[in-house]
């Protein structure tokens, strides 16, 4: 029941209406019998929003596109990794000396290393990662956390070199892709994503030199790399769970509690579904 003690939550961004955050979050919530509630905060005015999360009393908010970087000057305080990576996706609340304090922090690059070591080893691990723009940003300085090893590939060369140049890994073109060798590759780009859902930056002849194959992209679901990938033999992770473990870290992070992982994989999986059903 939401009364006057209820605890609020959100997300911010612009648009937000297609997220599945509400029902991962909702989910677990009610699944621990907590009284607390995570809301979609459709925002275009980022200091004002701000501003209200501590005058409203709000706890904790997701960011999303495009507020990512924009959120930063206005936070009281921003975790190293996140001011790497600079981008935020996690806001705490924090009272300290009965005043709220806003502290930003990354937790993209924690889903996605969370994900991928479900089926790896990822320190020493080589790992190819296609893209340069911000989630590949966050999964690359999130590699490095972890002691793996790097090599980027992307389509544009200026952003790809200033990104490889900050990771200090090698850089190559994606038409260069089928010299590259590794453990594991990662589509951090939004090739293959629905309505393009049988396009792939991977030539499927190369899939077999790896033995994991990550896509961040969820939408849908199984895209023609993982697809290829499982063809190939390799074993696979979808943006799904990328999106989920980011999630379960946030989690954490404003409740203190562990989260309650298959409730809230059930939930994006059944909101997903729900939003394929309309679009049908």
């Amino acid at each position: 029941m939401i009364n006057g003690t209820t605890k609020i939550y959100g997300i911010i961004g612009n648009p937000v209406s297609h997220s599945l955050s509400p029902a991962m979050h909702n989910a677990a919530f009610a699944a621990l019998g907590e009284n607390r509630i995570y809301l979609p905060f459709p925002v275009e005015d980022v200091q004002a929003a701000l501003a209200g999360l501590k005058a409203l009393g709000i706890c904790g908010a997701s960011v999303t596109i495009p507020h990512k970087e924009t959120v930063i000057p206005y936070l009281d305080r921003i975790d190293p990794v996140a001011r790497a990576i600079g981008a935020v996706n996690t806001i705490e609340v924090r009272m300290e000396d009965q005043e709220p304090v806003l502290c930003g922090s990354n937790t993209d690059w924690l889903g996605a290393n969370r994900a991928l070591a479900e089926k790896m080893e990822l320190k020493g691990a080589l790992v190819i990662l296609l893209g340069a723009g911000g989630s590949a940003r966050a999964i690359g300085f999130g590699l490095k956390e972890a002691g793996a090893g790097i090599i980027l590939c992307s389509r544009t060369e200026s952003k790809g070199r200033a990104l490889a140049s900050e990771l200090a890994c090698p850089w190559f073109s994606l038409s260069e892709i089928t010299q590259l060798r590794g453990d594991a590759i990662i589509n951090a780009t939004s090739v293959g994503m629905s309505p393009r859902q049988e396009a792939s930056a991977v030539p499927s002849k190369i899939l077999s030199s790896f033995r994991v194959v990550m896509d961040i992209v969820y939408a849908p679901l199984q895209t023609r790399l993982l697809r290829e990938a499982e063809e190939a033999g390799c074993r696979t992770v979808s943006g799904l769970e990328m999106l989920l473990y980011q999630g379960v870290a946030q989690f954490e992070l404003w409740t203190g509690m562990a989260a309650p992982v298959e409730v809230m994989r059930a939930s994006l999986l059944g909101a997903r579904g729900q939003k394929e059903e309309k679009k049908d």
